[in-house]
């Protein structure tokens, strides 16, 4: 199914229209019908003669219900811009033509109406419509001339109209799903339907949902998929859906809310914006009404330059970089302009200047912004990250540039890290780690922390482990440090050297820590001579070689079975302030085991 999107003055015939292609009655409501007057959208839909099924939204034309247009429009990828012969080019006529310029509509058609009442002037209203849109993307578009009332032209229209949708490009099938609510209701017996036009992504019956609006975020299912009133188990782009929820009801889900594929979207209440379309930035009010969608929020406005400004909603929005809005004043009823969406996650500009210097990197982003530039920008950035703003597919994260992966940019897991960045890290942490070891020899080096704090994204380890490596360093034991560092023991070395030839003699012979002190050995040299694996140390203070385990095997190997702690005690020749944690050790690596609260026995 094809999308198509009414667009026009009021009382330029839209309804009438679309109720002659379809045999269908578009307006909803009972006001609607009494007055004549299109309040809110209206639906209908048919089959063309190339065997097109084309669904149409048809929105109000007066201007009191210009937000109501908008939403009609926001998510259509085609219009039809329909203008009377009678009446030709209205007031309303140049605010549609504002607003498809705005949101970047680029297919359609232009339908001179109402051709029966005002024949002669078919020529002139035609030639001053494509005047009043030259310079957009309808400038070029086919006209047809048609009569509602005499069926004039319908069947040409109907051909012409299947020739400009055979001409859209095709829509993404698959990927992640945003669905702007046009509409909400109950239906008794099976609870909340938001109705609106799928885009992109597909739907399908139980698929799970977030509802993204002025409240929290709720999780939903989905029940059940209508279009055009029949049930459908899933359902792709582009289509008039009825979405049948679980988890909401009809009151908690309203128009301008989105349907999204959970996680796969930036939410932001802050982004920054590219004029595309009217007045500069610098002359807009304070406050403006934006459209994107279906919604309709109100923001303020921190201009940048004429062409770059900064927009903070009053509630979060699921946007990407590329994304058209149109911008009105709340005190107008016209169009004050558009504009592209450049990034939903700009930073804090705090400082003197900041603004000027932000709006000359606005200017060298690119429309619909740039993978590299946010890695750029941001030093590293997680390959999601970039996914979820649209600027990588989801093969996207193997490293090379054939892969798509900037030159100045290095992948390390689901980073990606501009190279000036990562280089700048291994310097600082290997000027930390020189500096420290410098400072004091017997350190175990920089703690891991410590040097994840030197970085300025969250600690990573897979981040961390690729900076100490390009720093030349390595990591061991929570601990970022020079190869070799802790073998070379300093003004310890001698002591050190004595305690190895006690221990050599008399291997269970601990020191007490009167010899210890003696030996100026304090906790910072053992420690450094522990890692430097000189000695080890047990539980209680006790110090060994790590020799020591092994030869108490080869002493408690000759005793009968099981054996006491005395025993052991004996047969290596030591107290009980070395015995006990030394056989606990043992236990501990699994070369003895407690046969009852007294005995132990080798494990075999």
């Amino acid at each position: 199914m094809y999308v198509v999107a009414t667009a026009g003055h009021v009382d330029h015939g839209k309804s009438t229209l679309v109720r002659a292609l379809t045999g269908m009655e578009p307006d909803r409501w009972a006001e609607e019908k009494r007055r004549g007057l299109t309040i809110d959208l209206g639906f209908a839909w048919t089959t063309l003669p190339s065997g097109t099924d084309v669904a149409f939204v048809d929105v109000p034309g007066h201007e009191r219900f210009l937000g109501n247009m908008l939403a009609g429009l926001g998510p259509a990828p085609a219009v039809c811009f329909i203008v009377a012969a009678d009446e030709g080019w209205q007031a309303q006529s140049a605010d549609h033509r504002d607003a498809i310029a705005a949101l970047g509509i680029e297919h359609g058609l232009i339908v001179i109406t109402k051709a029966d009442r005002a024949p002669e002037r078919v020529d002139a209203v035609l030639a001053e419509t494509r005047a009043e849109l030259a310079g957009t993307a309808l400038a070029g578009a086919p006209a047809v001339v048609v009569s509602a009332v005499s069926g004039v032209g319908l069947e040409d229209l109907r051909h012409e109209l299947g020739r400009v949708l055979a001409g859209l490009p095709a829509p993404a099938m698959t990927g992640r799903v945003r669905f702007w609510v046009d509409r909400s209701f109950t239906v008794k017996g099976a609870g909340a339907v938001a109705t609106g036009t799928l885009t992109t992504g597909s739907l399908a019956e139980n698929d799970r949902l977030e509802v993204i609006g002025a409240d929290s975020p709720r999780a939903v299912s989905v029940r059940a998929l209508h279009s055009r009133n029949r049930p459908h188990p899933s359902i792709g782009p582009t289509q008039r859906v009825a979405v049948n929820l679980r988890g909401i009801t009809a009151e908690e889900v309203h128009r301008g809310d989105a349907l999204v594929t959970p996680g796969a979207w930036p939410v932001s209440g802050v982004v920054d914006i590219r004029r595309t379309t009217g007045a500069d930035l610098t002359e807009a009010p304070g406050q403006l009404l934006v459209h994107v969608g279906t919604a309709t929020v109100p923001a303020h406005v921190r201009p940048f330059n004429a062409g770059h400004a900064r927009l903070t909603f009053e509630r979060n929005l699921p946007l990407v970089p590329g994304d058209r809005l149109v911008l009105r004043d709340p005190g107008s009823r016209a169009v004050f302009g558009g504009a592209q969406v450049l990034d939903v996650d700009p930073p804090e500009l705090t400082r003197r200047g900041a603004g000027t210097r932000h709006a000359a990197y606005l200017e060298t982003v690119p429309d619909g912004g740039d993978a590299r530039l946010e890695v750029v920008r941001r030093g590293a950035v997680r390959v999601a990250f970039l996914q979820r703003l649209g600027l990588v597919g989801p093969e996207a994260g193997a490293s090379g540039a054939e892969n798509g992966i900037p030159a100045d940019v290095r992948v390390y897991g689901d980073w990606w890290v501009h190279v000036p960045v990562v280089d700048r890290w291994a310097g600082r942490l290997r000027d930390a780690v020189e500096e420290l070891a410098g400072r004091d020899p017997l350190a175990a080096g920089l703690s891991q922390g410590a040097a994840a704090a030197l970085l300025e994204v969250d600690g990573d380890d897979t981040l961390l482990d690729a900076v100490i490596a390009l720093a030349g360093l390595e990591h061991r034991g929570g601990y970022v440090r020079l190869p070799g560092q802790g073998t070379v023991l300093g003004p310890a070395e001698q002591a050190i050297a004595t305690l190895e030839h006690r221990l050599a003699a008399h291997p269970f012979d601990a020191p007490e820590g009167d010899d210890l002190t003696a030996l100026h050995l304090g906790a910072k040299e053992l420690a450094a001579a522990e890692r430097a694996g000189r000695i080890m140390r047990l539980d209680g203070s006790v110090v060994l070689l790590p020799t020591a385990p092994a030869l108490a095997m080869r002493e408690l190997a000759r005793l009968e079975h099981p054996f006491t702690t005395s025993q052991a005690r004996q047969a290596l020749g030591t107290s009980r302030r070395v015995a006990i944690p030394l056989l606990e050790h043992l236990d501990s690596r699994g070369w003895t085991r407690r046969v009852d609260g007294s005995h132990r026995e080798i494990v075999r």
